[in-house]
């Protein structure tokens, strides 16, 4: 027998995990990259905003589930 689906609040959950991996990542490599290296660094700058954004909507989502939604 297969285990239910997961509810919107677990899969939101293991959304915000999954970023927070992903930006500390992101980090990691930003901070090794060498400073001359301006067009990946760039690159690499936009997928943390990116990360950063889409923590903050499961944020957003996750509260509302806590206001009582």
């Amino acid at each position: 027998m297969s285990s239910p689906p997961p509810t919107e609040r677990q899969s939101l959950e293991a959304a915000l995990a999954a970023v927070t991996k992903d930006l500390a990542s992101y980090r990691a490599e930003l901070d090794a990259m060498p400073l001359a290296d301006k067009a990946r660094r760039e690159m690499k700058t936009w997928q943390i905003q990116s990360a950063q954004r889409r923590m903050a909507y499961i944020q957003s989502r996750l509260a509302g589930f806590d206001a009582g939604r």
